[in-house]
């Protein structure tokens, strides 16, 4: 009895480390997004030369996670991880160091780098230790705590840079970044790599990560995943320019507003796993996105036949959001199920990088396409729906089969 007691504890603490690695992005972000100006300030430079510095974490995240893939493959979980938070500790205080803002720029790629690892070994050891129908529950934990980055870290940010100043920022990350390597140092088990150092040569790791590709079924959930990750990422970069630009918002009431969509992604990821002890996973997935596209289209069908109020687009936006809270970690199980402990350090980081090119693109295209009407909202966010709900159907064969086996482990 106490032996099963004390399994249970060690997996949700391991879960609730493998939480704070996946969160490790959200925060490198959000935390310094209040300093952009005292930055600028401080380093003789303008806002828009600061924002080059987003720009090069984002390279350095998707990048890097290919890297990374390999790695956690050949070696196991561990060495990866700690080489990286090592990594990210020391670029954290080049951060804070930094005289100049090129070499901001620069060390927000190589913090990037150090970054990511988390994201990706994460995926993979979730994948390691618990089966199907238990990873999508794990996910939705993981998104539980992932979800309070946005809401805390911009408000913590602000704190730092009006009391000590923009560089402590950094040296906060670099106190996570210790406090993270304790944790993987005492908490997350040895999951042992394949060993073949082989497999990190660049042509070999191609090959490996287009061998993943090939898993019959991994492309068309991957792309269902990317079209999920883009509707986010659609939102986010839309919702600045439709919430204080066309609606007049200030800012301190756009972030309580991204901090009540933040909590509406959170709610979601946990009724879902809450559904998952009771309905399969592919059942609830195919049940989220559905009521995504019903939500979108009725966003549509509404701004179409009648004024756009700000009450509208904030419904639309958290009922969109609560959705993703289903379909992000539902999706992720269903992608990493095909693989074994030797490939699920490349699938996971061929994901992750996949996803965060989605994203780029989706961003992109939101930018471009703003026209001063909420037109990049209504349209993006629904196709991004429609197309992930497409790949779905491609999958309807798979979506209907019963659940998986019993469940192994529980946390």
């Amino acid at each position: 009895m106490s032996t099963h007691t004390e399994t249970r504890t060690d997996l949700r603490l391991i879960v609730i480390l493998l939480g704070a690695l996946t969160a490790i992005g959200p925060l490198t972000i959000d935390t310094y997004l209040p300093a952009f100006s005292a930055i600028a300030a401080d380093l003789n430079t303008d806002v828009a030369t600061v924002g080059l510095s987003m720009s090069s974490y984002f390279i350095g995240i998707a990048a890097g996670q290919l890297v990374y893939g390999p790695l956690l493959d050949v070696l196991g979980r561990k060495g990866p991880l700690i080489f990286g938070l090592v990594l990210y500790g020391v670029a954290a205080l080049g951060c804070a160091l930094s005289a100049n803002v090129q070499w901001l720029i620069g060390l927000r790629l190589v913090l990037a780098l150090g970054a990511c690892v988390g994201m990706v070994a994460a995926r993979a050891v979730v994948r390691d230790l618990f089966p199907l129908n238990e990873t999508a529950r794990v996910f939705s934990t993981l998104m539980l705590i992932m979800g309070l980055a946005p809401i805390v870290a911009p408000t913590l940010g602000g704190i730092i840079v009006a009391t000590l100043g923009w560089r402590y920022i950094f040296i906060l990350l670099g106190v996570v970044a210790v406090l993270m390597l304790a944790g993987v140092w005492w908490i997350l088990p040895a999951i042992a790599g394949h060993g073949r150092r082989e497999a990190l040569h660049p042509r070999r790791a191609l090959t490996d990560y287009l061998a993943v590709l090939a898993v019959p079924g991994f492309t068309p959930r991957m792309l269902t995943g990317c079209f999920h990750i883009a509707g986010l990422f659609a939102y986010l970069t839309a919702s600045p320019l439709v919430f204080m630009e066309l609606f007049g918002m200030s800012g301190p009431r756009y972030g309580w507003t991204m901090g009540a969509n933040a909590l509406a992604l959170i709610v979601g990821s946990q009724v879902n796993a809450r559904f998952l002890k009771h309905f399969s996973l592919r059942k609830v997935l195919w049940g989220a996105n559905l009521l995504q596209v019903a939500v979108s289209i009725l966003f549509v069908l509404t701004a179409a036949l009648a004024p756009v109020s700000l009450w509208m687009v904030l419904a639309f936006a958290a009922s969109y959001m609560f959705c993703l809270g289903f379909l992000l970690p539902d999706i992720t199980a269903l992608i990493m199920e095909p693989f074994a402990r030797e490939q699920a350090g490349s699938a996971s980081a061929l994901l992750g990088s996949l996803q965060m090119a989605a994203s780029a693109v989706a961003a992109g295209l939101v930018s471009w396409g703003y026209n001063g009407t909420i037109a990049v909202m209504a349209i993006g966010m629904p196709l991004c729906a429609l197309a992930g709900m497409g790949m779905l159907w491609g999958e309807r064969g798979l979506l209907l089969e019963p659940v998986d086996g019993p469940v192994q482990r529980s946390l």
